[in-house]
């Protein structure tokens, strides 16, 4: 009893004493007025709103206490809350902007404003596959785009979105139809294949196979089999990466040889759910035209074309000149054809949100565009992605879903009208009788509109689907494992109805056809890893291993069906009179690898990277099939160095890097190195019989590729000017390729590995300003230049093999060897050329010796990011300098039924007027005839086709949300290929197809709702 009385007095002596201090402070000590009896002054719940410049809230900014670990992100309307204590100091921090430092003190409510960091390149972080890296202490070279840029631009295809914006890597599209594709070189052509120049693509950590599906005798509307690439929808991508020097790529192995190309789609943030709906709508017409003969220049050329040739009176098939079509009449058939409108529809709407621990991004998407042709064609997608992320309270344990799935349906006319458009007669007849009905004149006029009896279907289903899960059982380890899967389904036909041909022919049903293609793909992928980052005094270590295992299917199979009943039953193959097997394939690939990655940072300044890898391929035969790639990259950040700060003071960023390392590949097919068999199409005893097709060769291994580079990065008055130069030397040897053989092997070739070496190298250069970095004003211009040379070092017994008339040691593989056109005979009128042998005849191949190298010489980009308030302005010019194929090279000879370039007026009449161009002839005459096929084979049909574009327009304007309910809405123009400055006069310049829709120029509006 009396210890329990000593511990009362003693706790009532203490609380005596606690409220004796208190009121002592708040009588002498407290100067700042504060009633220290409210304890809820020392801690109390804080409210914030954090902004940009331009006073839009920002969500998911990282606000917690300095040197505590209490904190919190903001919401969708940049609000947080906080309970502190006016003393606290609060660090507010986000990716991309400068981090705010400020006291509590005694306010309730915080506004911040947070200013853009543009050049903050340790904030900036890149994805390099199997890790990530800040842009300060990357050693290999990696160019990056993001959703900021990829969603100013109305495009479809992800291939698009990097058009002029990275260096070193040279993007082109192979059509304007919708649903086209584009091809795409990084750093040049390694292989001697034309086939086995794609890089890796990689969407969440999954590969994707970007080979073409279908076949080129359904897709040929598209210029080339159907590209799967048009399955990602850019909408869901939040940045794309590019890898392309040895230390970047060496860690994907034998797939990085021709660059890896890494697809990161959109995640969910912490924060208030958000809701954002976005619609746009435009149009798209062709880039450009040729400059044709009217009806008055046509007739005047055909009738001196049959004047030339001694002939008086005119055919009866010449229906043109001879009277049979009206003689008054004119058309512009490009205006007619294909100068329509294709009209672009987008529409989306995404819904993101969570806490710290979970958070979720969803999205839909519907894309409808038709085409410039009359008609109702269209091509439609439809998309859906979800990204769902997990971690545990204790940060120890998280786990991530991404899974996209896409619907395409594409419906085109059997062929592209572009080739008819340039080349029908301007005089031909009208489209349509008066009843609507298609006119075919009397059996004399082949109706252009008869293509869209038949058409194009193709339909693709395709899933891509990953999974990342990953523990940390203790501070620097980390386990994870990510398992991905992906799945392909395509159906495509072309349909050729008897009534796609003029009546007069007498064509029925019976022979009317139907080509048909089904793709269907299907991969998986695991990938465990381990990964442990540790750090000994001064020295960061980051140890990285893991494993791949990889199967994928591909399944192809190609009929054709001949002679229905009636043409409504070209679709039911059970009423073809015939149906054949074009072509079959069920092949599977499977691919296993072990990596490894040890990166050391001594000091933040010197900094050095090993990679590893042992690949396995089941595409090579026993004891080839496992090679092994590494490459080693180190980065010297010499502006860390005192001596640097001190004497050159307006240096803000400097960092010398470099890198060497081997890559391969393997892109060569499945079962190459077996005897393989195709089934003869014949009958032998009532049973089909099998042909040989290849010949067994377990020896050839794999391609090569040695990769050189040095690079120079700097920052001036601190980053707002920063520049970057790199050279690059790629060596690919070891080429994969078929070694021609005797023809009394019963062979063409066998699959062997070729001693030729191919060599790209070549100069990159990249250039960032901040011109200005004000509260109501930015400025940004980025620029981007390459120079490239790609060079055949070396080729055994390249004169006895089937290459020598495609390649030269010493130049480009992207050749073309000529006629060597000399001039204009003054008084033949026809084309002369060189003799090279002398033998007194112009013949190929020994007189097409004349090298016209097709590679560009540049190409780059120059992008300006400008903005007022509320206002954003954002605009791209891309520039290459080229040399390409011009019209001459698909034009008939001057003379035919066949319209010309206005430009050929200017011809040859007589010995007294000269004129560029050779005299007309319908044909008859041999000399004039072999002429011009020498000349459409020549360095005449080749001329510059070097351009300055507006790639990319984009004008936006953000109303503030007081104004609409509490609702951010942004309303936008885009245009896509606007304005192009060219010498070319072969149509479109970036086009190298001819013949073939180009490019589109697209302008569209639309409006952007979150809330």
């Amino acid at each position: 009893m009396q210890k329990k009385c000593v511990i009362r007095d003693k706790c009532i002596l203490l609380f005596t004493l606690l409220i004796f201090s208190i009121g002592t402070y708040s009588l002498f000590g407290n100067t700042r007025g504060i009633n220290l009896f409210d304890l809820a002054a020392y801690q109390h719940r804080i409210k914030g709103v954090v902004t940009d410049t331009n006073g839009i809230p920002i969500q998911g900014v990282n606000v917690k206490l300095q040197d505590a670990s209490q904190g919190t992100f903001t919401n969708e309307d940049g609000i947080f809350y906080l309970e502190a204590s006016p003393s606290d100091v609060l660090v507010v921090s986000y990716i991309g902007f400068k981090t705010l430092v400020v006291k509590v003190g005694d306010t309730e409510e915080l506004s911040l404003v947070l200013e853009e960091d543009v050049t903050d390149l340790g904030a900036v972080t890149v994805n390099a596959g199997y890790y990530t890296v800040s842009e300060k202490e990357r050693t290999g070279s990696i160019s990056k785009i993001t959703a900021a840029a990829i969603e100013e631009q109305p495009v479809t295809n992800v291939l698009a979105t990097m058009q002029g914006q990275m260096p070193g890597v040279n993007i082109s599209q192979t059509t304007g139809m919708p649903g086209g594709g584009f091809s795409i070189q990084i750093r040049g052509q390694n292989s001697l294949r034309l086939d086995a120049n794609a890089p890796l693509y990689v969407i969440d950590g999954v590969p994707y196979a970007s080979e073409g599906i279908g076949s080129n005798s359904t897709s040929g509307v598209l210029a080339g089999s159907t590209s799967p690439l048009n399955s990602i929808n850019p909408d869901n991508i939040a940045s794309i990466e590019v890898l392309k020097d040895a230390d970047a790529t060496a860690i994907y192995g034998s797939r990085g040889a021709n660059g890896v190309v890494l697809i990161t789609t959109k995640k969910g943030k912490a924060g208030k759910t958000q809701i954002v709906a976005n619609y746009s709508y435009g149009l798209g017409q062709v880039t450009r035209f040729i400059d044709l003969m009217d009806t008055t220049a046509y007739l005047q050329m055909r009738r001196e074309a049959f004047a030339n040739d001694g002939i008086t009176n005119y055919p009866s098939n010449a229906y043109d000149v001879n009277g049979t079509w009206d003689q008054h009449r004119y058309t512009d058939w490009q205006e007619v054809l294909t100068g329509g409108s294709a009209a672009y529809t987008n529409a989306g709407i995404s819904i993101s949100g969570g806490g710290s621990q979970t958070n979720f991004f969803l999205s839909g998407n519907f894309l409808n565009q038709t085409t410039v042709f009359p008609g109702d064609f269209r091509y439609q997608k439809g998309n859906v992605h979800l990204g769902i992320n997990h971690t545990s309270t204790d940060q120890k344990f998280s786990v991530s879903f991404s899974g996209t799935y896409t619907t395409q349906d594409n419906n085109l006319p059997y062929t592209d009208l572009t080739y008819i458009s340039r080349t029908l007669p301007p005089n031909a007849p009208a489209l349509y009788n008066s009843d609507e009905s298609l006119n075919w004149e009397n059996g004399t006029f082949n109706n252009p509109l008869s293509a869209f009896e038949g058409e194009f279907n193709a339909i693709t289903y395709d899933l891509v689907a990953n999974s990342l899960i990953s523990y940390k059982p203790f501070r620097g380890l980390e386990l994870s494992s990510s398992f991905g899967y992906t799945n392909l389904q395509h159906r495509e036909n072309n349909s050729n109805p008897s009534t796609l041909y003029n009546p007069a022919f007498g064509i029925g049903p019976d022979n009317s056809a139907i080509f048909l293609t089904q793709t269907n793909r299907d991969s998986w992928i695991i990938e465990p890893r381990l990964r442990y980052q540790t750090k000994l005094g001064t020295l960061s270590m980051d140890f990285l291993t893991g494993a791949t295992f990889q199967n994928r299917t591909n399944y192809n199979l190609g009929q054709l069906a001949i002679g229905f009943p009636s043409n409504s039953l070209i679709h039911n193959l059970e009423a073809a009179s015939s149906i054949q097997v074009n072509g079959y394939d069920n092949a599977m690939y499977r691919y296993q690898a072990l990596f490894g990655r040890v990166n050391l940072n001594f000091k933040g300044r010197y900094i050095l990277n090993l990679t590893g890898r042992r690949d396995g391929s089941s595409r090579f035969g026993p004891g080839n099939q496992f090679a092994n790639f590494g490459a080693i990259g180190a980065a010297w950040l010499f502006a860390e160095e005192t001596w640097v700060k001190k004497g050159l003071p307006f240096i803000s960023f400097g960092k010398l890097r470099g890198s060497y390392g081997i890559t391969g590949s393997d892109q060569i097919g499945d079962y190459q190195y077996l005897d393989t068999y195709a089934t003869s199409g014949g009958l032998y005893g009532g049973n089909v019989g099998l042909t040989p097709t290849r010949l067994f060769n377990s020896n050839f291994g794999w391609e090569t590729n040695k990769k050189l580079e040095l690079a120079l990065e700097t920052g001036f008055l601190k980053d707002r000017l920063f520049f970057t130069t790199a050279w690059y030397k790629n060596r690919s040897s070891n080429q994969l390729v078929g070694i021609p053989l005797p023809a009394t092997t019963g062979f063409t070739s066998i699959q062997a590995n070729l001693n030729a070496t191919v060599e790209n190298q070549g100069w990159e250069f990249t250039l960032r300003s901040v011109n200005l970095n004000h509260k109501d004003w930015n400025w940004t211009t980025n620029m981007n230049l390459t120079i490239p040379e790609n060079k055949l070092l070396s080729f055994p017994d390249l004169e006895g093999s089937t290459y020598r008339n495609r390649l030269v040691i010493g130049k480009a593989l992207n050749i073309d060897k000529v006629y060597h056109y000399t001039g204009l005979n003054s008084d033949t009128g026809v084309y002369e050329f060189e003799d090279y042998n002398n033998d007194g005849a112009i013949a190929s191949p020994d007189d097409r010796q004349f090298i016209q190298d097709l590679n560009p010489k540049f190409f780059g980009g120059i992008q300006n990011q400008i903005s007022y308030k509320q206002f954003k302005f954002d605009f791209l010019f891309q520039f290459v300098k080229k040399e390409a194929p011009n019209a001459f090279a698909s034009f008939g000879m001057p003379g035919l039924m066949s319209n010309q370039p206005l430009e050929v007026s200017d011809r040859w009449q007589n010995p007294n007027t000269l004129g560029t161009y050779q005299r007309y002839s319908t044909g008859v005459d041999t000399e004039i005839r072999n002429g011009y096929l020498n000349y459409q084979q020549s360095n005449a049909a080749i001329s510059d086709a070097s351009f300055i574009r507006l790639k990319n327009l984009s004008i936006s304007y953000t109303i503030p949300k007081k104004w609409f309910y509490d609702i951010e809405c942004r309303i936008f123009m885009q245009g896509q290929n606007l304005l192009t400055f060219t010498p070319y006069k072969g149509g479109d310049p970036e086009f190298e197809f001819s013949g073939r829709l180009p490019p589109l120029k697209l302008f569209t509006t639309g409006i952007e709702l979150r809330f």
